[in-house]
Parts: C-alpha cells; sequence; structure tokens
C-alpha cells in the first residue's frame, strides 16, 4: 500500500466542549460498469502438457526452486508468464475504471463440472472432474490430461502462487506451534497428533489493487490545562475534583491510497468465519502472501497437491474489499495527525475508488486438521495453517479445560494470597 501526502491546511475553531472518539460511518464504494477483462488463458491447451525435452507428461512441482520439473528426465522450466507479464500488476495509481482477469467470471450455476477429453497419445476417452481438480490420468497409456482453459465454473484462475515451503518443514513448524500448547492440549488431541499428515492446499482467493482517494474529517481535541479544584458533595463533604481545559479543532484529510494486493477468500466456505465446526478465521491470521510473484495458471503446479474451486464472484466481495479499504484509510491518516492528546473522532469518512484490478488467484498452504468430538455429541474442525511461501504458522488446538481450569484456579489463589501479603504489609 502506497499513500501520497495529504493536503495541508486544518485551521482550528473557538475551543468547543470536550468531545469523546467515536467511530466514523465510512461512505458506500462506487458499482463498477464495463469492465475491461484481460484474457490470463490466451493460447492455454487441454489435454497433454509435455516436457520439451522427452515429451513425458509426468509434470510436477520443484518446490526448491519454484520451477516445473519432468519426472523422468528431471528437467526443470520456469512458467511462461508472471502476473506482471499478463499485465495484472503495475502502476496502481494509474489505473482507470475496472480491469479483471478473465479467470474471475461469473461462476455460472448449472456449469458442467465432468469434462470429458480424448487422450492424444492412445486415443482414450479421460474424464475430468473440475470440482476436485484439473488433471486425471489415461487408464490405458497412464499419460497425464490437464484442464489449462478457463471454465466457468470457478476452477481454473489466472495466476498460481507455487509453493516455496517444503513439507518437511511445515511439519516441523506445526510441531513447534503444538509443542508450546501441548501443556494445555486436550490429552486425545496429544495422543493422536500426527503432524505428517499436513496437506498442500492451493485456496482459492480475489485479489484487488485499489485506486482511491479519501477524504475524512472530524475533530480533534489537545490539552490546554489541567487543575484540581473543591467540590462539595451530596453528602456535605468537601473532596478534589480533577478538571481539564482542550481546545478543539476541525480535522480534514484529503490523500491518494493505493492498496495493493488484497486479498480475499472466494471460497464461501472459508469465507464464513462465524461458523461453530470448523475454526475457518485461522486461514487469513497467516497473510500476507507475495502475490506479486504469482505466474500464469498452470495445472502441473497442482500435482501432489490438493485445491479448491471458487465459487464467489466479484460482485459478492466487492463491498467487504472497499470496506477494508476505508479501514486502512482512516489508519493511514490517524498516521499523519498531530497530537491530539484528548482524542480525535472522524464524523465523515468518503472513499472514492477510481480504478480497480481483480486477479483470481491460488494461494499456497500447508494445513493440518483435527476433528475434535465433545462428550456433549457436538464437534469442532480444528486447523493448523502455515504459509507455503512464508511459513507463517497459526492455529487452533482442543484444549484440557479441566487442567485450564485448575490453572486458572492456583493463579487467582496466588493473587490472593499475594494480595494479603501486600495488605499485612502496610
Amino acid at each position: 500500500m502506497t499513500v501520497h501526502e495529504p493536503e495541508a491546511a486544518v485551521p482550528p475553531s473557538a475551543p468547543q466542549p470536550a468531545v469523546l472518539p467515536t467511530e466514523a460511518q465510512p461512505s458506500a464504494g462506487p458499482r463498477p460498469d464495463g469492465p475491461a477483462v484481460v484474457r490470463t488463458d490466451a493460447g492455454a491447451s487441454d489435454g497433454l502438457v509435455k516436457c520439451s525435452r522427452c515429451g513425458a507428461t509426468e509434470i510436477s512441482l520443484n518446490v526448491a526452486t519454484g520451477n516445473l520439473r519432468c519426472g523422468f528426465c528431471r528437467y526443470e522450466w520456469a512458467s511462461a508468464g508472471t502476473i506482471a507479464d499478463l499485465g495484472l500488476d503495475g502502476d496502481i495509481g494509474a489505473l482507470r475504471g475496472v480491469v479483471v482477469g478473465s479467470g474471475t467470471a461469473a461462476i455460472v450455476p448449472g456449469t458442467d463440472e465432468v469434462l470429458t477429453f480424448r487422450c492424444s497419445a492412445c486415443g482414450a476417452d479421460v474424464v475430468v472432474d473440475t470440482a476436485h481438480g484439473t488433471q486425471a490420468r489415461c487408464h490405458w497409456c497412464r499419460n497425464t490430461l490437464s484442464v489449462n482453459q478457463q471454465v466457468p465454473n470457478g476452477a481454473v484462475p489466472d495466476v498460481v502462487l507455487p509453493f516455496r515451503l517444503p513439507k518437511d518443514e511445515a511439519i516441523t513448524r506445526i510441531r513447534e506451534f503444538v509443542g508450546k500448547r501441548r501443556f494445555y492440549a486436550h490429552p486425545t488431541f496429544r495422543a493422536e497428533f500426527v503432524p505428517e499428515s499436513v496437506v498442500g492446499v492451493y485456496m482459492p482467493y480475489l485479489v484487488a489493487d485499489l485506486n482511491t482517494k479519501a477524504r475524512l474529517s472530524g475533530q480533534g481535541e489537545r490539552l490546554v490545562r489541567s487543575y484540581t479544584v473543591k467540590v462539595r458533595g451530596a453528602d456535605g463533604e468537601e473532596r478534589d475534583e480533577r478538571r481539564y481545559d482542550a481546545d478543539v479543532y476541525d480535522v480534514v484529510r484529503e490523500f491518494d491510497l493505493h492498496v495493493d494486493d488484497l486479498t480475499i477468500e472466494s471460497s464461501a466456505d472459508r469465507r464464513d468465519h462465524g461458523a461453530s465446526a470448523r475454526t475457518n478465521n485461522i486461514i487469513n491470521t497467516i497473510l500476507p502472501f507475495d502475490v506479486e510473484n504469482a505466474v500464469r495458471y498452470d495445472s502441473n503446479y497442482l500435482s501432489g497437491f490438493t485445491a479448491e474451486r471458487r465459487d464467489t464472484d466479484i460482485d459478492d466481495v466487492r463491498e467487504p474489499a472497499f470496506a477494508q479499504a476505508k479501514e486502512i484509510a482512516r489508519f493511514r491518516a490517524l498516521d499523519m495527525i498531530g497530537a491530539y492528546d484528548r482524542g480525535l473522532r472522524w464524523d465523515h469518512q468518503q472513499l472514492e475508488v477510481v480504478g480497480q484490478r481483480w486477479v483470481a488467484a491460488y494461494l499456497p498452504v500447508w494445513l493440518y486438521s483435527y476433528h475434535e468430538v465433545r462428550k456433549n455429541g457436538s464437534s469442532l474442525l480444528h486447523y493448523v495453517a502455515v504459509n507455503g511461501r512464508t511459513g507463517e504458522t497459526m492455529g487452533s488446538v482442543p484444549v484440557n479445560r479441566r487442567r485450564l481450569f485448575a490453572v486458572s484456579l492456583v493463579v487467582e489463589a496466588v493473587a490472593a494470597v499475594a494480595a494479603l501479603l501486600v495488605m499485612i504489609g502496610t
């Protein structure tokens, strides 16, 4: 995110009564009209994708190098295009209107998820279930057939950010994360914890670049003096009362706000952070991803991993994205403000979206899951997630409630004894 310097001038008004800070009420963002579509699957071919050296179709990601590697001759090569090469990354300040990658096209209800290809190696018909993957192996010649052209069911995004963190490293990080919480973990979880069952998953995201103009106005207070006066209470007794005099200023800030690579989950199931049956909120805690290093989608990057299909359109996440941009603007404005030691309140906030760019992306996550079944019959699916690029780790662990309760009682008892000793000592 980059922000231009604010316009100057904030004239003070006459001193007024103290004003407590309140939360601003942001305005709604504009709706797009007539987006420019960038075709990201131009020239993509379905069927056999062969190694250029030996012609094999056993192709997968080499996590150590980030390149695709042939499983037979070990030849490696880089993807045929980055997100910048596709024209979907660049100067956010130059954005006007709406630009979208073709992989963000609206999901068409009822679109067939099962595609049938004629294997060009042996002539057999091969079925690819795009609801669960974009590759399948021919049952006759064992060649791998891939889907790279976009179909209107969200199975093929614009770009993919390859895994960079090896599975062994992800296992180590998960083991360390759980180890620090092992004392409070439920004994059944400790007995059944197997970090080696971690799975590499490409999560679907819609990534937005926003070129906006922000304007915030409100009032801030600066302390002039403080003093103590004698006041008589209802009981007739005199007591000291602290009073404050403050100047109130009208505060206005206008600036350009460039939001870069705002990532929003595009799986409705994962976006349900209020779900009581699973800890979906864990996934967002391992952000951010270095989306600028994403490459043009190639199903071979998914070989050996699983992927979730996008089922959410841009229109479903546009307002949440604009709301996040308004929050960013509010915090950025605070960085530009001088010392208002008595508080600052934004009364009005406007955010004009000048340009927006949307890209459908697969982002890499190592995911460990544990299904906790409780005595009352309820259950909770716990996740420990590791960012497949940075190694950032976060998760939830089933808690031994009895042990937690016992420890809290001990802490309270120790605190009570300490307080009693202090009272005796004084």
